[in-house]
């Protein structure tokens, strides 16, 4: 619904300073960019849950609450609670709650899982958003980062330096890909393509190893696009390209140029280049395509815009262009943004599918190609934190559908906070037997079976030629070294969440 409008700010609270921090969040939580849900009465039951169990542990453990849901037993502990919620979907004992050495040792020998987030962000330093602006920096800790000692800290900083701080020091994350997102409205872009570029060079300078990755952001159909597309794959040369078919997420009522996949006259041209580029960049071929997040809600107020939003355009598309790569962005899950996991289940039962997800995951089959995949941005923390069973069902249909090797990770951090507890929530997510018998899904299996190692890492390592020798020289990168100072210093991981939440009910 593009920026909030004051009615809409006056139903929300800042998210950190009013959000329980909680291991998981325990309610959904959002940018300026979309409404969040309110508070469902099972998240409602999870806090009240978590927040009980915490103080308990807390105190057999000599610590405050707060502190204790910082190491990895109050990650356990957050587990334990939404299994106690929602039903056995997480694979936690009350033991690993319990005994602080057994929760470390497993976090311990899980910590060097590869894990590679093609779909992060954070903000640009001259933001119109300064109300989310002025949350961040509440978080902002000087001295966290060696880097910045003796540093004035500011609110630019704190953008940069705080994304860092929870991608890859509070997290498993070792490799990451920051995004972006277009507008009308030029102040408005979250980052330009030379400020990705530019923090791509400034973290691979400072690592010493390829950490970072960078979109360039397409705007199909807007004048002189093309010549742009050019020039900046001459000049800043992305990893791969991204682009919004709506054509302005953020201020939607701006959006005058949306387009179609398929559209002959508008994006055949642009394929041409990339499998030309591909020669010399071969991960060029990732066309990255934000879908979904489109809930009727916001289809009444842009009914024009909803024919963009949704995936019919992928699969001939993918089959004309057998070259490239289609990675769709929050796989379609159109549940979120102004609709709730409820609304999802809902249709779940009603129909056994849930919109537009399954027919993402039906596009292989019906047009055959093999060409097309599903980022977990948002689609995963969104539904897991509100419902883990629409969770469960959205990734046995992805996988079933589009195969175990084309589902690719995603956080969309850092609007949820650091990506451990996504990371944490995947590997310990099962599908449910009664589930997997009636729609045939296999199971997830363990956090560092073939599946899960394929999705957290594997898959987006292989579109982006990422090689075993890159990733062997991260073992013992400056960043490397960095987080082992950090963790031996007393890590401290806030379990804050970022933006905006719903105030409670009366």
């Amino acid at each position: 619904m593009g920026f909030l409008s004051a009615e809409e700010l006056e139903q929300l609270l800042p998210a950190e300073t009013s959000a329980f921090p909680a291991p998981i969040p325990t309610q959904s939580v959002s940018s300026d960019e979309f409404m969040p849900a309110a508070q469902t009465e099972k998240q409602r039951k999870f806090e009240a849950r978590i927040k009980e169990y915490g103080s308990e542990l807390a105190r057999h453990q000599g610590m405050s609450r707060r502190a204790f849901f910082k190491t990895a037993a109050g990650m356990a502990a957050a587990f334990v609670a939404m299994n106690e919620t929602h039903g056995a979907i997480y694979d936690v004992s009350r033991a690993e709650a319990a005994i602080p050495e057994m929760a470390s040792e497993r976090a311990k020998t899980l910590s060097k899982q590869f894990i590679m987030d093609m779909h992060t962000h954070f903000l640009r330093d001259d933001t119109r958003n300064t109300g989310f602006v002025r949350q961040r920096e509440a978080v902002g800790k000087a001295g966290w980062n060696p880097a910045l000692a003796g540093k004035p800290q500011t609110v630019e900083d704190l953008k940069f330096a705080n994304y860092f701080k929870e991608v890859f020091l509070d997290s498993d994350t070792q490799v990451a890909c920051i995004s972006g997102s277009p507008s009308e409205e030029p102040r408005d872009w979250f980052l330009t393509n030379q400020m990705k570029f530019d923090a791509r060079a400034k973290v691979n300078k400072e690592a010493g190893a390829k950490r970072m990755f960078s979109h360039g952001i397409m705007t199909p159909g807007w004048p002189g696009w093309l010549d742009k597309i050019e020039e900046e794959m001459e000049t800043l040369k992305p990893d791969s390209w991204k682009g919004y078919t709506i054509g302005d997420n953020t201020n939607k009522h701006l959006a005058k140029h949306p387009y179609r996949l398929d559209d002959e006259k508008i994006m055949y041209p642009f394929y041409e280049r990339l499998v030309k580029w591909s020669k010399d960049h071969p991960s060029i071929v990732n066309v990255c395509i934000h879908k979904g997040l489109f809930p009727p809600s916001v289809e009444h107020k842009f009914p024009h815009l909803v024919g963009y939003c949704h995936v019919a355009d992928v699969g001939k598309a993918a089959k004309d262009w057998p070259q490239l790569n289609f990675i769709i962005y929050h796989s379609g899950y159109r549940w979120a943004g102004g609709g709730t996991a409820e609304m999802a289940y809902e249709q779940l039962n009603r129909t056994g599918r849930i919109e537009w997800v399954s027919d993402l995951a039906d596009i292989p089959g019906q047009f055959g190609v093999k060409n097309v995949y599903g980022d977990l941005g948002q689609i995963f923390a969104q539904s897991t934190m509100a419902d883990p069973r629409v969770c469960a069902f959205m990734m046995g249909t992805l996988v079933k559908g589009l195969g175990s090797d084309h589902v690719v990770w995603g956080s969309d951090a850092v609007w949820t906070g650091s990506p451990q507890w996504q990371i944490e929530a995947l590997r310990r997510l099962e599908i449910p037997e009664e589930m997997q018998k009636k729609f045939g899904f296999k199971p997830l299996g363990p956090a560092d079976g073939p599946l899960k190692r394929a999705i957290l890492g594997e898959n987006n390592a292989r579109l982006y030629n990422f090689t075993p020798g890159q990733r062997s020289s991260l073992e013992n990168d400056r960043f490397a070294q960095l987080k082992e100072d950090y963790l031996k210093n007393g890590a401290d991981r806030s379990n804050l969440t970022y933006g905006y939440i719903h105030k409670p009910k009366a």
